[in-house]
């Protein structure tokens, strides 16, 4: 978990370190323990007011294509700065056209230990099409839950933010070294 104060920065050095021409705007950047995701908009295929959707979607998909090859160099030497700089992999992605495309991310690993109630749930999933694995079925049980309780995570980081400052300001802290009051006695 990164603070705030993390988040900026790190939102600050890729504003500052990407080339001024890769994105229209920066719209997001996400961390975890193993990743950084920025995403940014690129520009929407210009077309005609009534092109089917078909013709939409065609052209949305050649876009991201070729803003992914043609700016390939310049995210890599991006990428493997940040990578040395935040001990991190560097994924990217695009919105174009109110669509997102995820070019490379990780899929890391989560060791769990399940009791059998859990494993059936996952089973479940899988004998009922949704999932084709116990690791796709849990995938899917946290896009699940990540959907409905945005609030409830947003206050939970909010309060962990909270945690990592008093913690902070324990025993083990860096003293203040302002000049105290003289004691009055």
């Amino acid at each position: 978990m990164i603070t705030t104060e993390q988040r900026e920065k790190l939102r600050g050095w890729f504003a500052g370190r990407l080339p001024d021409d890769l994105f229209e705007e920066l719209t997001e950047i996400t961390v975890d323990r193993e990743e950084i995701t920025v995403i940014g908009r690129i520009p929407t295929p210009r077309l005609a007011e009534d092109a089917p959707a078909a013709e939409r979607d065609a052209a949305l998909e050649s876009r991201v294509q070729e803003f992914r090859e043609r700016t390939r160099e310049d995210r890599m030497a991006v990428a493997r700065e940040a990578e040395h700089r935040f001990r991190r992999k560097v994924s990217w992605g695009v919105e174009c056209g109110g669509q997102r495309a995820l070019f490379t991310h990780v899929a890391a690993p989560v060791m769990t230990r399940l009791r059998q109630p859990e494993r059936q749930v996952l089973d479940t999933l899988i004998a009922g099409g949704v999932a084709r694995s116990r690791s796709d079925a849990l995938a899917w049980c946290v896009r699940l839950v990540q959907r409905h309780t945005d609030d409830w995570l947003a206050e939970l980081r909010d309060s962990l933010e909270h945690v990592q400052r008093v913690r902070a300001q324990g025993p083990d802290a860096e003293p203040d070294h302002t000049p105290n009051a003289p004691d009055e006695e």
